[in-house]
């Protein structure tokens, strides 16, 4: 007889699959007859040096799971201040002490793709990335493309390095990469409300909230309601 947290595993999964065309996220057990190792898969996001990449990650299951993340290394080489470029380690808040038993395999996927849309310079696994990111942004673009061309089979292209410059001028600045590109103001209406910034993000990735551009608006009801019920835990 399976355990409950073989259970919640298998159940995560099938999740997982039957919305792999929505999420662009996928996870499968290496083997067949064991679910505390797997390997999970995504798709690089648009509009990045990584984009048109597919990264590969290494996921091992603690026996604590789901009160501990899971173990999650990248496969894939990847240049990107978060990961080590060595080893694939990542320094992620949502893979350690930011970790929620109400957060799923599907969601440090999903983390681990914004990460490369929002990497973090100041919070870094390889010290080597982050300096080059913050002291010369667009070596760092056209390296990290480089990369992904090489390892994650994205398709070679011009793009345009000026922006890197621009966001890393925002990075040194301010904590605007823990929004994710969500407005702060949006953000800030549920962690007045008593929860931690990470985990209304990871909400609002959950629920499917739109960026809109970074801009504030208006949530539907219909929205506040599910965003609210992932944070307590109920979904």
């Amino acid at each position: 007889m399976s355990s409950p947290k073989e259970r919640r595993i298998l159940k995560e999964l099938n999740d997982i699959r039957s919305d792999q065309d929505n999420s662009g996220v996928f996870a499968q057990p290496i083997q067949e007859n064991n679910l505390l190792h797997l390997k999970g898969t995504f798709p690089a996001p648009p509009d990045t040096p990584y984009a048109g990449g597919q990264y590969t990650v290494d996921i091992k299951i603690p026996d604590s799971y789901p009160f501990k993340s899971p173990i999650i290394k990248f496969d894939t080489k990847i240049w990107h201040p978060n990961v080590s470029s060595q080893t694939g380690a990542i320094c992620l808040d949502t893979l350690g002490s930011g970790w929620s038993p109400v957060q799923t395999i599907k969601t440090a996927l999903l983390s681990l793709r914004m990460l490369l849309e929002f990497p973090n310079p100041k919070d870094p696994q390889d010290a080597e990335v982050a300096k080059m990111m913050l002291e010369n942004p667009e070596a760092f673009a056209k390296k990290a493309h480089e990369w992904a061309v090489l390892h994650a089979g994205a398709p070679p292209k011009d793009f345009d390095t000026t922006k890197y410059r621009q966001e890393v001028a925002v990075t040194k600045g301010d904590d605007s990469q823990r929004y994710m590109g969500f407005n702060k103001d949006l953000v800030d209406r549920f962690v007045n409300m008593g929860f931690e910034v990470d985990a209304v993000v990871e909400a609002f990735v959950f629920v499917g909230i739109d960026r809109n551009g970074g801009e504030d608006y208006e949530l539907e009801e219909a929205y506040m309601g599910d965003i609210t019920a992932r944070l307590l835990g109920e979904q």
